[in-house]
């Protein structure tokens, strides 16, 4: 195990924007189509930001790349039409969707004067990446859904920034969205997996049917349009990132394997990281030692293969629910690891296909928001640097960060998946990421 807990120690990218544009359809766009938001994908109107790191290539200059970016999100609208869109409310009963309009995606051209060497470890999440595509945002005062933004290094690298409206793509869909942008930039290549635009298969039941208790989701207070679970306190955070390799991972399973769980409890590297930290995150909270007090867990699962019958792997929007584990301090401190990874195994079994269409049903009569002390947020597996470029595969791909104390993100090393460790990304109040960083130790011994 390592811990990285440098500040970068370049503070400033010095990126300077060239151009934007808008890029529109090659076709007529119908305008009276609209996008139908599912329940899920309604409380996640807001913007997420990933980056992708490219080394030079010889036979690719910066300037043949955007050319080639430009013309491939141009080309891949033809299978995601509501790029060009906006989300408004319908006028009957208010509910988000995309009104298809053709106001285009965004396009941003930049340079910095640094190379991708001196910027340093692309693994830590340096504020600085920002410059590598809020800028582009800035750029346009109508919210576009899609915003792309090529910045080029002095090296000759580049970084392919993304900022996308939550509500349109989860995390897998994304990746595909990813991919058939990369098969379009290429001359002749076709698109990696048509998606699947039917999003009315996660449509609530009429009427719904709320078969479940669901503590993991918090009702909406009345006249709180736009409160949200998750606090956005302005406090003192430390931040760090504690490393672990494949070795970290086995030990912990090995350790596991030794106490009795039930037959059908997964020793998943997810479960066991995710069980670990649970019982640093909780304990190192407890700072007036209250054993008793319960703590709640939050975790994303992949809803498309539990659904009855399932979702189609193309389907395009957010097909993920927040899984719940729930214990005593006493029991996150008292039990073994293996009997906590059953509690994050036996949450996850918890969602199936009627569990789901319950909780879209809540969502339904209640919106509402996932109820739980913190959340982690894994990026570990879902490969975005697996993803084929005419240049080739990013160095490293990675979501910009914004710290907050109840969220805890998983992200890959250099390496992605195959380099089979892990990075968890914490953010704390000192006096708790001290507390933190000792258990977080001493429990993997």
């Amino acid at each position: 195990m390592g811990i990285l807990s440098h500040e970068p120690a370049i503070e400033n990218l010095k990126v300077s924007v060239h151009d934007s544009s808008l890029v529109f359809p090659s076709f007529q766009v119908d305008e009276t189509k609209s996008l139908f938001f599912s329940n899920i994908d309604q409380v996640l109107n807001f913007h997420v930001q990933t980056l992708h790191f490219f080394p030079p290539h010889p036979d690719f200059s910066p300037e043949a790349v955007v050319d080639r970016l430009k013309n491939g999100l141009q080309k891949v609208m033809v299978e995601y039409e509501f790029l060009a869109g906006r989300v408004k409310p319908d006028q009957e009963i208010g509910r988000l969707e995309v009104q298809y309009k053709p106001y285009g995606a965004g396009f941003v051209v930049a340079t910095s004067e640094l190379s991708l060497d001196e910027i340093g470890d692309l693994v830590y999440p340096n504020p600085a990446f920002m410059q590598l595509i809020i800028p582009g945002l800035s750029k346009f005062d109508d919210n576009p859904l899609c915003v792309l933004q090529v910045t080029s290094f002095k090296c000759g690298g580049f970084c392919l920034g993304v900022s996308t409206n939550h509500a349109l793509f989860d995390g897998m869909s994304f990746k595909v969205f990813l991919q058939n942008l990369g098969s379009q930039a290429f001359d002749d290549k076709p698109f990696h997996l048509i998606p699947c635009h039917d999003r009315r298969l996660l449509a609530a039941r009429s009427p719904p049917q709320v078969t479940f208790e669901h503590p993991e989701l918090l009702k909406q207070p009345e006249g709180a349009e736009n409160a949200t679970v998750f606090d956005c306190n302005k406090e003192e955070l430390d931040f760090k990132i504690f490393r672990l390799s494949s070795d970290d991972i086995n030990r912990m399973k090995e350790t596991a394997k030794l106490t009795e769980t039930k037959p059908n409890t997964k020793l998943t590297g997810f479960n066991l990281i995710t069980a670990h930290v649970w019982r640093c995150k909780a304990l190192s909270r407890d700072v007036e030692n209250n054993r008793e007090r319960e703590s709640v867990v939050l975790y994303a699962v992949d809803i498309k293969p539990r659904m009855n019958p399932p979702l189609p792997v193309s389907y395009c929007g957010n097909a993920v629910l927040s899984a719940y584990a729930a214990a005593k301090c006493w029991e996150l401190e008292d039990e073994p690891l293996a009997k906590l990874v059953e509690r994050i195994s036996e949450g996850a079994a918890r969602i199936t296909d009627e569990y789901a269409r319950s909780a879209i049903d809540w969502g339904e009569i209640y919106r509402g928001f996932p109820n739980g002390e913190f959340l982690i947020s894994s990026w570990w597996r879902l490969g975005f640097d697996e993803v084929e470029y005419p240049w080739g595969k990013p160095k490293y791909s990675c979501p910009v960060v914004y710290r907050r104390s109840d969220i805890i993100l998983l992200f890959p090393d250099i390496g992605g998946a195959t380099s089979q460790g892990v990075n968890v990304l914490v953010a704390l109040p000192p006096k708790e990421m001290i507390k933190f960083q000792s258990l977080f130790s001493k429990l993997l011994e």
